[in-house]
C-alpha cells in the first residue's frame, strides 16, 4: 500500500503535469513544521521533558542515564503515545551487515505495556531501567571468536550521543552491543571509543597552540554521507535471482547504450517515471525523523541516483544513514521499483559509493580544518598548518587501515576504475596549501595561510565575474581536502561507515598525541610539524590518480597500496595496527583479531552466495534457453557449473577464514569473470523471446522502459 504522503504526491504530479509540464513535490507542500517531530531531541524533547519537571538540557549530559532515566523514559512514553507508538527497541549495529542485512541493524521490538493477569487489564509500562539497557541473545551475530558458544549474552546500552527516534509504532533507542565480558560485538562501540581518544588528544594538542577545547564543549568529528543507489523496475528485479540474493548482476550482456554520452548525470528527474515520486517520499520520511536529506539528483550511470544530507556528528550521521538506507529499500517497492545499494550492481557502468566527508570542530562550532576559524580561535596563525601536518602524517602511517576500512565485498569492482580512486592511499591538498606546507617543511619563512581565490570572467555582460576557490576539485584522490573537510571518496555505498570513521579518528588521535607528547617534552610546535612533513611528504599527491604511470610512481615512493580487499582486511592484526588500537583504547588485540575473522567470513559468504546463485541461473535459466534456441555454448555452460561447484568445495575445505577468503577472491575475480563471458555469449545469440532473465536493457533504462503509467502505479 502507498502511504498517504505518496498518494498526495502522485495525485499532484498527475494533476499538475498538464498544467505545468512537471511534478510539484516537496517544494509545494508545507511540511516544514513537522521536521524532526519523530526525533526526541531539541524542541520535541524539551516539550515533553518539561511536563515531568525537566528540560531538554538534561540530554546533553550523558549522566542522565544515572540521574534522570525514569524522567526521560516517562517523557519518551508520552511522546510515543501521542504519536501512536506502543513499542520500543534497542537499535544496534551488528558486524558484517553490509550488502546482506536489511537496514544493517539489529533489534528486538517489545511493547511498552504490562498485562495484569488478575484483572485482564492493560497499562503502559516503560521505565528508566527499560530505556537505558537491555539484554538479548547474541549467539547468532558474527563475533569472530569473542564469545564461546555457551556465552550467548548480548548486553545493550543506550548511546546518548545519538537521539532516540520514532518510526511507525516503534521507538528506536540507538545502542551499543557488548558481550558479558565487555568485548565490542558491534560497529558502534569502537567508534565511540575512537571519539573519546580524538577528543582527549585534540585537547592536549590545541592547548599547546592556544585553545582549550574543554571550554568549548570538547571535540566533535562531523561527517556528511553522500548515498548513491540504483532504482530499477521491480518486475524486472524479480526476474534476476542474482539481484535478489546478492545485490549485483553476476552475469549480463551490456546494453547497446551505457553512460558513454554522460547524459544521465544531473539530468532532470523525470515525471514520466516513478523515480521522482519515490525520492520525494524517501525525503519526506527522513524529514520527519530529523534527517536533513537535502540533496537529490541523478548520478552518472543509467538508473543511478544520489541523496546527500547536511553534515552532523559522526554517531548521529551514521545512525541516520543506516535508516536512510532502510527507508530507501522500503519505499522503492511502493513505487514499483527496487533499490540497489550494492557497490557494483552492473558491469561496465559506474558503481555506487558513499563519500565520507570528515571534519573536526569544537562542540560550539569552531572548525579545526578551516584556517581562519581555528587560527582566530587559538590566536595562533600556525594552528592550522600544524593540525594539517599531523593529519598528513596519520595518512602516511596508516594508509593500510584506511584501505582496510573500505574493503567491502562490492568495492572489489570499484576501486581503480574511473569511478572511485585506486587502492593507493594518498591525499590531495591543492597547489596553494601544498606550497605553503612545503615552505614549513623546508624551514622557510611563513605568514598565515590564507586560502586563495580567483575570479572567472565569462566574457559576457549578462553574467558578472564569479569568485571561485583557487583549487579545483580532484575526484581521483582517495582523500582530498575540500575546504574545512576531507572527503574519503573510496567508501562503498552498502557500508556501515562506523569502521571508516573509527579509523580516521584513531589515526588522527595518535598523531595528535605524538605531537602533544613532543611539545610536553619541550619541542617547538613548528619544529614538530616540520619533522612530520619531512618524514611523510610522499603521501601528498595533487595529480591524476587514475594515471597508471602516477600510480607506479606513488607505489615506488612507498605510499600504501593494497589492491586486494582480503589482504587489506588482514592488516587489522598487524603488530603496528594492534598496538595503535590498544594504545588509543579503541580495540583490544582480541577485538582486532575477531574483526578480521568476521570481515573475511563476510567476504567469503558474499562470494559463495554469488557462486551458488550463478549455478542456479545457469541450470535453471541459461541452459534451458540455449537448449530451446538450439544455439549457444551449451558445453561451456555445463563445464562452468562443475567448475563453480568445485571452487565452492575448495573454499569450504580451506584452513581458516583468511585462506577461505583468498580462495573466494580468486573465484570471484578470475573464475566467475571467465564464466560470465560464457553466459553473456549465450545471451548474445539466444532470441529475446527465449531468454528468461531480465536484461540490462530492461533493468537500467527507466526513462525508456515500457511499463505502467502513473495512474496505474498509484491507483
Amino acid at each position: 500500500m502507498l502511504s498517504s504522503t505518496s498518494r498526495i504526491l502522485a495525485r499532484r504530479a498527475l494533476a499538475s503535469n498538464a498544467a505545468m509540464g512537471g511534478v510539484r513535490t516537496m517544494a509545494s507542500l508545507e511540511p516544514y513544521e513537522h521536521y524532526g517531530e519523530h526525533c526526541f531531541t531539541g524542541k520535541v524533547a524539551d516539550e515533553y521533558l518539561k511536563k515531568h519537571g525537566a528540560s531538554g538540557d538534561i540530554l546533553k549530559d550523558p549522566t542522565w542515564t544515572q540521574t534522570h532515566s525514569d524522567v526521560v523514559a516517562a517523557a519518551v512514553l508520552d511522546w510515543a503515545v501521542d504519536n501512536g507508538a506502543n513499542t520500543y527497541c534497542h537499535w544496534f549495529q551488528p558486524m558484517a551487515a553490509s550488502g546482506v542485512r536489511h537496514g544493517l541493524t539489529g533489534q528486538v521490538q517489545n511493547m511498552m505495556m504490562e498485562f495484569d493477569r488478575d484483572t485482564n487489564e492493560v497499562k503502559f509500562d516503560f521505565k528508566g531501567k527499560h530505556l537505558i539497557r537491555g539484554e538479548t541473545d547474541g549467539s547468532s551475530f558474527p563475533n569472530g571468536g569473542l564469545r564461546g558458544t555457551h556465552c550467548a549474552g548480548g548486553y545493550l546500552a543506550v548511546d546518548t550521543s545519538s537521539p532516540i527516534f520514532l518510526r511507525g509504532d516503534t521507538i528506536f533507542v540507538p545502542s551499543a552491543l557488548i558481550s558479558y565480558y565487555g568485548a565490542a560485538l558491534d560497529e558502534k562501540t569502537p567508534l565511540l571509543r575512537a571519539n573519546a581518544a580524538l577528543d582527549k588528544q585534540t585537547n592536549r594538542l590545541l592547548k599547546h597552540l592556544g585553545l582549550d577545547t574543554e571550554k568549548h564543549g570538547g571535540i566533535v568529528a562531523n561527517i556528511g554521507l553522500e548515498q548513491e543507489l540504483f532504482l530499477v523496475p521491480r518486475e524486472e528485479y524479480y526476474r534476476r535471482p542474482d539481484l535478489q540474493f546478492t545485490g549485483r548482476t553476476v552475469i549480463g550482456k551490456n546494453a547497446p547504450r551505457g553512460q558513454e554520452m554522460c547524459d544521465h548525470y544531473m539530468a532532470p528527474l523525470s515525471s514520466a517515471t516513478p523515480a521522482l515520486a519515490c525520492m520525494a517520499e524517501i525525503q519526506e520520511e527522513c524529514w520527519k525523523l530529523g534527517i536533513p536529506l537535502k540533496t537529490r539528483h541523478r548520478e552518472v550511470a543509467p538508473g543511478q541516483f544520489e541523496f546527500a544530507p547536511l553534515f552532523g556528528s559522526n554517531t548521529t550521521q551514521i545512525d541516520q544513514n543506516l535508516m536512510v538506507m532502510q527507508i530507501i529499500e522500503e519505499v522503492a517497492p511502493r513505487h514499483g521499483l527496487a533499490a540497489l545499494l550494492q557497490e557494483k550492481p552492473f558491469n561496465d557502468v559506474n558503481g555506487s559509493g558513499k563519500h565520507n566527508n570528515w571534519s573536526l570542530a569544537t562542540a560550539d562550532g569552531i572548525q579545526l580544518l578551516l584556517p581562519k576559524a581555528i587560527n582566530e580561535a587559538s590566536g595562533n596563525e600556525m594552528a592550522f598548518p600544524i593540525i594539517m601536518s599531523a593529519i598528513v602524517a596519520a595518512l602516511d602511517s596508516h594508509g593500510d587501515l584506511m584501505r582496510m576500512a573500505i574493503a567491502s565485498p562490492g568495492n572489489d569492482f570499484r576501486l581503480g576504475a574511473c569511478e572511485a580512486p585506486p587502492a593507493i592511499v594518498s591525499t590531495y591538498l591543492g597547489d596553494d596549501m601544498t606550497a605553503y606546507l612545503e615552505n614549513l617543511k623546508d624551514g622557510k619563512a611563513l605568514g598565515e595561510y590564507i586560502p586563495g581565490s580567483k575570479l572567472l570572467d565569462l566574457g559576457c555582460k549578462e553574467i558578472m565575474p564569479i569568485e571561485v576557490p583557487a583549487e579545483d576539485r580532484n575526484r581521483t584522490s582517495p582523500f582530498p581536502y575540500g575546504g574545512a573537510r576531507f572527503e574519503f571518496r573510496a567508501v562503498g555505498s552498502s557500508q556501515n561507515v562506523s569502521m571508516v570513521n573509527t579509523v580516521l579518528n584513531t589515526i588522527t588521535a595518535e598523531k595528535f598525541k605524538e605531537f602533544a607528547d613532543a611539545m610536553d617534552a619541550g619541542a617547538n610546535p613548528q619544529d614538530v610539524a616540520k619533522d612530520a612533513l619531512n618524514k611523510h611528504w610522499r603521501v601528498i599527491f595533487n595529480g591524476d590518480n587514475y594515471d597508471e604511470s602516477m600510480q607506479e610512481m606513488l607505489t615506488e615512493n612507498g605510499v600504501w597500496r593494497i589492491d586486494s580487499g582480503v589482504e587489506a582486511i588482514h592488516t587489522l592484526t598487524s603488530t603496528k595496527n594492534v598496538e595503535l588500537f590498544e594504545k588509543m583504547n579503541v580495540m583490544t588485540k582480541e577485538e582486532c583479531a575477531a574483526r578480521e575473522v568476521v570481515l573475511h567470513d563476510h567476504y567469503t559468504g558474499s562470494v559463495e552466495m554469488e557462486a551458488l546463485t550463478l549455478i542456479d541461473m545457469i541450470n535453471q535459466h541459461i541452459i534451458p534457453s540455449v537448449k530451446a534456441a538450439e544455439v549457444g555454448p551449451l558445453s561451456g555452460l555445463e563445464a562452468a557449473v562443475a567448475t563453480l561447484k568445485s571452487a565452492v568445495a575448495e573454499i569450504h575445505a580451506a584452513d581458516g577464514s583468511y585462506e577461505s577468503a583468498k580462495l573466494a577472491r580468486e573465484l570471484r575475480l578470475e573464475t566467475m569473470i571467465d564464466i560470465r563471458e560464457v553466459c553473456d555469449s549465450a545471451e548474445e545469440v539466444v532470441p529475446a523471446g527465449l531468454w528468461t532473465l531480465a536484461t540490462y536493457k530492461e533493468l537500467l533504462f527507466l526513462d525508456t522502459h515500457v511499463g505502467p503509467g502513473l495512474e496505474e502505479i498509484y491507483d
